[in-house]
């Protein structure tokens, strides 16, 4: 009986065998009968194959039936997606967030009945405190203007953009979706590190250029930076602001590398590299290691691109070091225009898990950070904020105008908006909306000019209900939101002002307590930074210390 139940796993291979001699014995008197020695004799040259091959336990202890374990893994995202989850499940955008994108992309009504679906008495759950004398705002294109006295050409910017996705990245139908969407909505287009591709071209709308560790676009054979190729392409009246990544929010600290059999002509065209070799990305960049260095790229590129707009774009990481450079900006008198702050909880197409969970600072950290830290230096009034990370409704760009940012960008919300339905097969080049394939069948899904105007669409419509919030708050521009416009709802079931959870420092309060007795986290770090160097100012962790030991 043991015996019987230890082989029963071989029970369809034996079936398929047994079922393929049957039908070879029904061969003469039914031509039928072959469809069933095809179909049988498959599957079991597929259990013996099963049984003989080295890599899938399953599939040695479980011929023909093992496979319905990896079919239903294979298709268990999109089982979750459509039966499984709620409303508000995030993996990593709610079935209501995508909702809200597609229907206000469509010009769809965008209302709710019935109430709110939220568990408003749990911890997590914020909301924006309104006024009872309400504004009306007639007017929904809010602008900000980005550049500081070291900047010619400033850029009247919306409050809400695209953010950094590269072609390459994205599909060519999906880049010209976009950038056709940002140019009839009046609103930029940022490159990501990938260069302007001739896509980006075809569209017309204004570019945010970010300038990677790789320097695709305006880079020499060996991959260092070339000044010449980056003063060529930063002429172009479509270039609006040039953004150095520092960093990003889904894959913080990380290079990246694009295999020569990923690197397409119009890949190769658009990065400036060559056909056949492997492209690789830097963790830093090679241009500059200090962080007076940083400021003089800064500079550098300013002038290469006739005075517009120049700033970096970073994941809080070490809080110092943010603060290493904000001393070289004192030190050097070399400001950048605007800093973006990503989030970690930013996309990507493909990120190592451990960095995607658990490397970098989110959001709404990482934005109070940098505005504090800013205002404690007292130069906030000089550099613009803006900031990235999951952004996608009005109230979320809301809180961030109220924790520092002046402007705010988007990927994934308008993904949404030309058609990702949030399959996560972005990494596989499977994409099955055409939205981030390098696939030319696979991108026929993606219609440009049915897409674009979503795209326009999605922007006006966010930006109506913006003002209509920031109208229902008794305000006149959705930068005048501060902390004390939200709540939030703590582990306890008590509530908490927004200004306790993110308040503002006084202006000048890191210079004017630099040499005092005063006491705090913000000023433990900025004692310890440096305009020289990145480094700590004294050894940490164990290998460094015997190291040092070492040497002396």
């Amino acid at each position: 009986m043991k015996m019987l139940e230890n082989y029963s796993r071989f029970s369809a291979l034996a079936a398929a065998a047994a079922l393929t001699v049957v039908c070879l014995a029904l061969v003469p008197l039914s031509g039928w009968a072959w469809l069933g020695v095809l179909v049988f004799g498959a599957l079991t040259a597929v259990g013996v194959r099963d049984m003989r091959q080295t890599h899938h336990a399953i599939l040695r202890n479980y011929p023909i039936l093992g496979h319905i374990r990896f079919f239903f893994e294979k298709i268990r995202p999109e089982i979750r997606q459509y039966f499984i989850e709620s409303d508000h499940d995030e993996e990593p955008f709610s079935r209501e967030d995508r909702s809200i994108v597609y229907q206000r992309a469509k010009n769809e009504e965008a209302a709710r009945p019935f109430g709110t679906k939220q568990k408003v008495y749990e911890g997590g759950y914020g909301w924006m405190t309104h006024s009872i004398v309400p504004t009306h705002l007639d007017r929904h294109d809010f602008r900000v203007s980005i550049g500081g006295p070291d900047c010619k050409k400033p850029y009247d910017a919306s409050l809400y953009n695209i953010s950094a996705m590269s072609f390459g990245s994205l599909s060519a139908a999906a880049i010209r979706a976009l950038n056709m969407g940002a140019k009839a909505g009046g609103f930029a287009h940022d490159t990501g590190e990938g260069g302007i591709s001739k896509y980006h071209r075809e569209g017309g709308g204004d570019l945010i250029w970010e300038i990677g560790s790789g320097y695709f676009g305006c880079r020499t054979h060996e991959g260092r930076f070339d000044p010449d190729k980056f003063a060529e392409k930063a002429a172009d009246d479509q270039v609006k602001m040039i953004e150095i990544k520092l960093s990003q929010g889904a894959k913080p600290g990380h290079g990246g590398m694009l295999p020569a059999a990923k690197i397409t002509e119009e890949i190769a065209e658009a990065r400036d590299i060559p056909m056949g070799k492997d492209c690789i990305s830097p963790a830093g960049h090679p241009e500059f290691s200090t962080p007076r260095e940083l400021c003089a790229f800064i500079a550098r590129l300013r002038d290469l691109s006739g005075g517009k707009p120049v700033g970096f774009k970073l994941c809080i990481g070490h809080r110092r070091e943010f603060m290493c450079i904000v001393k070289a900006m004192i030190a050097t008198g070399i400001y950048p225009d605007f800093i973006v702050v990503d989030g970690k909880e930013g996309g990507t197409g493909a990120a190592p898990l451990e960095f995607a969970n658990h490397v970098g600072m989110p959001l709404t950290e990482g934005l109070t950070f940098v505005h504090n830290t800013l205002r404690g230096a007292n130069i906030r009034e000089r550099i613009r904020i803006g900031a990235s990370g999951k952004l996608i409704h009005a109230f979320d760009v809301a809180q961030a105008f109220a924790m520092g940012a002046d402007w705010c960008n988007s990927a994934r919300g308008f993904m949404f908006s030309v058609g990702c339905i949030q399959a996560q097969a972005c990494h596989t080049n499977h994409c099955p909306t055409g939205v981030t394939t390098t696939d030319p069948v696979r991108q026929r899904a993606l219609v440009v000019k049915d897409k674009a105007p979503r795209v326009a669409n999605f922007h006006r419509n966010t930006m109506r209900a913006l003002a209509e919030m920031a109208g229902a708050a008794g305000l006149d521009d959705p930068r005048d939101f501060l902390p004390h416009h939200f709540m939030k709802r703590e582990a306890d079931g008590s509530m908490v002002e927004a200004s306790d959870a993110w308040p503002y420092m006084q202006h000048n309060y890191l210079i004017e307590n630099e040499n005092t007795d005063r006491e705090d986290t913000y000023l433990k770090r900025w004692r310890r930074a440096s305009a020289e160097t990145f480094d700590p100012p004294e050894p940490y962790g164990r290998a460094l210390k015997k190291r040092k030991m070492a040497a002396e």
